[in-house]
């Protein structure tokens, strides 16, 4: 999980960060706490004298070359061996002892043009500053990060933000008021502090908003589809009715389980409209084909749940097993659960909702034409 610090001045922001890496150290769940705030680091900076250094015929590139060689070594070849199945990269650095202080690498010789080996510190100037944390910018403001892993029983990180937000929400921030939250998008301004919340919590966020989006425009499509093959506004209503039925599966299958519902439960979620929709489809196609054959609507509503049953039980049954393969994936186990439970609830109730429903709509249907025709005549 990720905090995010913005403010109008980037001490405070620091000062506001530290207070909320403080409350998420306090946390039972979170752990690896840190901050993108560095301690000042000391900076060494050579400066060449080149009028000395060209008096031994040395250049500027070549005291640079040498402290390069010094500190991060230089490919020399490749060493085969008979025991290595691929060539071994060889490389040439100084040995630790002679680069571990700035005094050890100004020792460090560098070649003369008459081949005397001259000090580097003979030939440039050493001096020392401290340099400050990094600024860091996101969307061209300025941030300041607190990151936290979450551990124990909870694995995502919205329980994470769940449990701490009131926490930081009651910090006092340098302009002596509470910062504002965010959970999503970026601050209009930067006058005053806020803290957002991102990191995995801002992926969850756009893949179930862009999911729930999709599931929408499935649903029109669907409704679509269906009206286009029914003829009929009120019949695809009727098919698609038992959709959110299969929540009544899915909801107490991740709770018995102990499973999160994350993004792949969702895809079992989508996938399973198509499936309940067929299943309704099977059921009303031959209610119709029924009614159209002289059938009375009672008997017709009866036959379709007794001849369909079978195959559309067989659909769920495989749907099942299928689901179980992928039941103890880490990844997946939301998905199969969402399969297993929505299936079998959703399909069971559908054998008896649809019939019901459209025995109810289409006699109510049937009973207002009637009337309609009486009050004509």
């Amino acid at each position: 999980m990720m905090a995010e610090i913005y403010g109008p001045d980037i001490e405070g922001q620091r000062e506001l960060a530290g207070r909320v890496r403080n409350v998420f150290a306090r946390s039972e769940g979170i752990v690896d706490v840190d901050w993108w705030v560095e301690h000042p680091q000391s900076e060494y900076k050579l400066t060449v004298d080149k009028a000395k250094a060209a008096l031994s015929g040395i250049t500027t590139e070549q005291i640079t070359n040498t402290l390069g060689l010094a500190l991060h070594g230089k490919g020399a070849g490749l060493l085969h061996t008979e025991r290595d199945r691929e060539p071994v990269n060889l490389m040439v650095r100084v040995p630790q002892s002679m680069r571990s202080s700035i005094d050890d690498l100004a020792r460090i010789k560098v070649h003369a043009s008459d081949g005397r080996l001259v000090p580097i510190k003979e030939l440039a100037s050493i001096t020392s500053t401290t340099q400050g944390p990094y600024l860091y910018h996101k969307d061209l403001r300025r941030v300041v990060y607190v990151t936290g892993e979450v551990a124990g029983k909870d694995e995502s990180p919205v329980y994470g933000i769940l449990d701490t937000k009131d926490q930081v929400a009651s910090l006092i921030s340098p302009d002596g008021a509470n910062p504002a939250m965010l959970y999503n998008g970026m601050p209009e301004s930067e006058k005053s502090y806020t803290v957002k919340w991102d990191g995995e919590w801002q992926i969850t966020y756009e893949v179930f908003r862009d999911m729930g989006i999709a599931f929408a425009v499935v649903m029109i499509l669907i409704y679509i589809l269906v009206v286009a093959w029914f003829k009929s506004f009120i019949t695809p209503i009727v098919i698609m009715a038992p959709i959110p039925l299969t929540l009544i599966g899915i909801i107490p299958g991740h709770w018995l389980t102990g499973t999160y519902f994350t993004a792949t439960s969702m895809i079992g979620f989508i996938a399973l409209a198509g499936i309940v929709v067929r299943n309704s489809i099977l059921l009303v196609d031959f209610i119709e084909q029924e009614l159209d054959a002289g059938t009375e609507l009672s008997e017709a509503v009866m036959k379709a749940g007794a001849i369909r049953f079978r195959p559309i039980v067989l659909t769920a049954a495989a749907l099942v097993i299928g689901g179980a393969v992928i039941l103890l994936d880490p990844i997946f186990s939301g998905l199969a659960v969402s399969l297993i439970f929505g299936v079998t609830i959703s399909t069971a109730l559908t054998l008896v909702v649809i019939p019901l429903m459209y025995y109810m709509v289409r006699r109510i249907t049937l009973t207002r034409s009637k009337n309609a025709k009486e009050a004509i005549a």
